[in-house]
C-alpha cells in the first residue's frame, strides 16, 4: 500500500511540474516567463567598439594576431574585389537587389580562366553532358541518365550566364547541386569554357576578324 501511495505522489508531482511548465502556453500573463537556460538570452559579452579594460588599449574589438590565416579571400571580378558573403552577382548570379539574372560572366574572361573551366568541366560536367557538351556522356551511354541536356541547344545558348550559374549551383531535375562541391570562381570558369565550347560548335567565319580570316585561309 505504501509503495502504491509513493507512486501516486510521484505521479502527481510530475503532473504538477509538467502543467506548471507547459500547461499555460499561449496564455497572457504579467509574470515574467520561466527561463530554463537564461544564459542563452543574457550572455556576458561586449558589443563591437565598446570599452574593455581587459586589453591594454581599452577597446573590445582587436586586430587579428600576426600570422592569422584569413577565413576567406575576396573574388576578383571585373568590378573589383567581392567577398563570398556579399550580395553580389558573382555570388548569386543575379543583379544586386533584383531577381533578374546577370547576362555576362562577372569574372575577367581570359585564357587562364577558360583553361581552368575546361579542367572543372571535364571533372564535374562531362560524365553526363559529355566532353563535347552534346549530352552524350558516360551516364547516358550506360543508361543511368537516358535524357541529358545538349548544351548546344538554342535554349541554353541564349540563356543568361547568371541563369546557368544558378542551375549549376542549385541543380535542376536529376542534376545535382554543384554549389557545395565547386568553388564560386570555378563555376564561373566552367561557364566561360562552356561559352567557348558553344562558339566552337556554332560560330561561323563571320565571327572572325579580318586578320583571323586571313590566317584561316
Amino acid at each position: 500500500m505504501r509503495y502504491i501511495l509513493s507512486i501516486l505522489l510521484i505521479g502527481v508531482a510530475i503532473g504538477v511540474a509538467v502543467f506548471g511548465t507547459f500547461g499555460l502556453q499561449g496564455k497572457l500573463s504579467r509574470k515574467p516567463p520561466m527561463e530554463l537556460f537564461p544564459d542563452m538570452d543574457r550572455q556576458a559579452k561586449l558589443r563591437p567598439m565598446e570599452p574593455n579594460r581587459f586589453f591594454a588599449n581599452g577597446i573590445s574589438s582587436q586586430l587579428p594576431p600576426t600570422g592569422t590565416v584569413a577565413r576567406s579571400q575576396p573574388i576578383e571580378t571585373v568590378s573589383g574585389a567581392v567577398y563570398r558573403f556579399e550580395d553580389s552577382p558573382v555570388n548569386t548570379g543575379r543583379v544586386t537587389g533584383m531577381t533578374n539574372f546577370v547576362e555576362t560572366n562577372p569574372l575577367a574572361v581570359n585564357a587562364a580562366l577558360i583553361q581552368r573551366g575546361r579542367e572543372r568541366f571535364d571533372i564535374y560536367c562531362a560524365p553526363c553532358h559529355g566532353r563535347l557538351g552534346d549530352g552524350n556522356g558516360i551516364t547516358k551511354k550506360i543508361g543511368v541518365m537516358p535524357a541529358v541536356a545538349n548544351l548546344h541547344d538554342k535554349r541554353i545558348v541564349e540563356m543568361a550566364d547568371g541563369e546557368i550559374f544558378n542551375t549549376v549551383t542549385y541543380g535542376k531535375g536529376l542534376m545535382g547541386a554543384a554549389g557545395p562541391l565547386v568553388p564560386t570562381e570555378d563555376r564561373w570558369a566552367v561557364i566561360a569554357y562552356l561559352r567557348a565550347l558553344q562558339l566552337s560548335w556554332l560560330g561561323t567565319t563571320n565571327d572572325l576578324t579580318a586578320e583571323q580570316s586571313a590566317v584561316l585561309k
